[in-house]
């Protein structure tokens, strides 16, 4: 299973939920679904959006998980 690793990227980047909801203009319910990789799809411009807050690749915002 693909999960997305924002929880640690915040942690990482000592960033804070409101942080997220703040800079990608959403709200609360998309960030926790994100976070609980609960979410069923995430778009190019939210994967470009989050490289561009944490700096990182795309590839850094994904782990493979077998279940």
């Amino acid at each position: 299973m693909i999960k997305l690793r924002i929880d640690e990227l915040l942690k990482e980047n000592k960033k804070s939920k409101y942080f997220l909801v703040k800079e990608l203009n959403t709200n609360y319910t998309v960030i926790n679904k994100m976070l609980e990789t609960k979410t069923t799809g995430i778009n190019f411009d939210t994967i470009d959006k989050l490289c561009k807050l944490f700096q990182c690749y795309p590839g850094d915002l994904f782990k493979y998980e077998e279940e």
